[in-house]
């Protein structure tokens, strides 16, 4: 088997764990996997509630993905490791990582597809924030399709200041693709505010079907 195909087989194994324990610890649901093309450039983009997130979001796709995470998850040597081997890449979050940009271009130019969290870090109290601008730069060189990734209950089941998980119901929603010629034509104001704006509607769609109290943006 060569490496490529081991790396592949591995990757699917992880997946499948990984789904296992979010269906039978978490009630797991997912919408809108078919806006999800299997090919092509493609930047996922998604609110930032807890340190699954990026599981929650491998698990509810077929296609293989590369991650985006803070550098700081590779200080110890083991983990850092074991995400690496699930294509995870390091970035500085408090610096501009011209390296680690250059590596997520060169991946999405290959035809990949890229998670990541454009808040920058793991949300407070459950709202969406302002995507960062400096995200647009990013797209439009990769020249890369981009869809907004909801993801409901993280904060509630694991919260930034709670140690462990608890149990919870977690939801996944794709939302509808932008395709790559009319990211090109949006400033990095515009494609941030569009972001933000749509997270944070179908984060208000999402909570209302499941009977919750949707959260207050008026402030």
């Amino acid at each position: 088997m060569s490496k490529k195909s081991l790396s592949a087989s591995w990757y699917r194994l992880a997946r499948f764990v990984c789904w296992l324990f979010c269906v039978v610890y978490f009630r797991f649901r997912v919408h809108g996997r078919e806006n999800v093309p299997e090919t092509g450039a493609l930047i996922l983009a998604g609110n930032h509630q807890s340190f699954l997130d990026p599981v929650f979001c491998g698990i509810s796709v077929k296609r293989r993905l590369t991650y985006v995470a803070r550098d700081s998850l590779w200080r110890f040597g083991p983990f850092g490791r074991l995400i690496s081997s699930v294509n995870a890449i390091p970035i500085g979050r408090d610096k501009a990582d011209i390296a680690a940009m250059r590596m997520i271009i060169d991946r999405l130019r290959q035809g990949e597809a890229v998670c990541l969290y454009p808040e920058g870090t793991r949300t407070l109290d459950g709202r969406v924030a302002e995507i960062k601008p400096g995200f647009g730069l990013l797209c439009r060189r990769s020249k890369a399709a981009v869809i907004p990734v909801l993801i409901d209950g993280g904060f509630e089941c694991w919260p930034r200041h709670r140690k462990l998980p608890s149990p919870g119901t977690i939801t996944v929603w794709f939302g509808e693709i932008l395709p790559a010629d009319r990211v090109l034509t949006m400033t990095n104001e515009e494609l941030a505010d569009y972001l933000s704006r749509t997270l944070r509607q179908m984060q208000h769609d999402c909570r209302l079907q499941q009977g919750k109290q949707p959260y207050d943006y008026s402030d």
